[in-house]
């Protein structure tokens, strides 16, 4: 390894990335059959819990562009998975909420998901549970800390 470089067997972000990788593609395995992407699976479960949310919220909880999600959306409304009004309540947002027919299909969804999450976890004890969610959370909230304190040097 040059004095540079990162040691891929003992770096944290590789392997969150890799765990990330290996994650998706597990929940990928499980929706596909229910004609679901995670991305599709996301956005009902955070309809889910949020109703309401407009496009960039969704877009943003979903960590994809507006646009896709805008065109996911599309897709939802059609296939009668979520409603949107017409016309926008205030300002320019359609907020938007699971019909029944999407709770349906969240509830097929999210128990495959669950099937993942408890293959992933299956050999940690309780406190090592808590403490990978204590870790990841810290880690989370370091780099939004720190992303949000670095001057925006992009015009620069």
């Amino acid at each position: 390894m040059s004095q540079a470089g990162i040691d891929l067997d003992t770096s944290i972000g590789y392997l969150l990335k890799e765990a990330s990788s290996v994650l998706r593609a597990a929940m990928e395995d499980v929706l596909r059959p229910l004609g679901m992407t995670v991305t599709h699976y996301s956005c009902l479960e955070l309809l889910a819990q949020r109703p309401g949310l407009s496009n960039s919220e969704l877009a943003r909880g979903t960590f994809v562009t507006r646009q896709s999600m805008n065109v996911l959306l599309q897709s939802l409304e059609r296939a009668g998975e979520v409603s949107r009004p017409a016309e926008a309540p205030v300002g320019r947002a359609l907020p938007a909420r699971l019909t029944p027919h999407g709770r349906r299909r969240l509830e097929k969804a999210s128990a495959a998901v669950r099937s993942v999450e408890v293959r992933m976890l299956a050999e940690l004890s309780e406190a090592d549970r808590a403490a990978a969610l204590r870790i990841l959370r810290s880690i989370v909230n370091s780099l939004r800390d720190a992303n949000a304190q670095e001057p925006d040097t992009s015009r620069e």
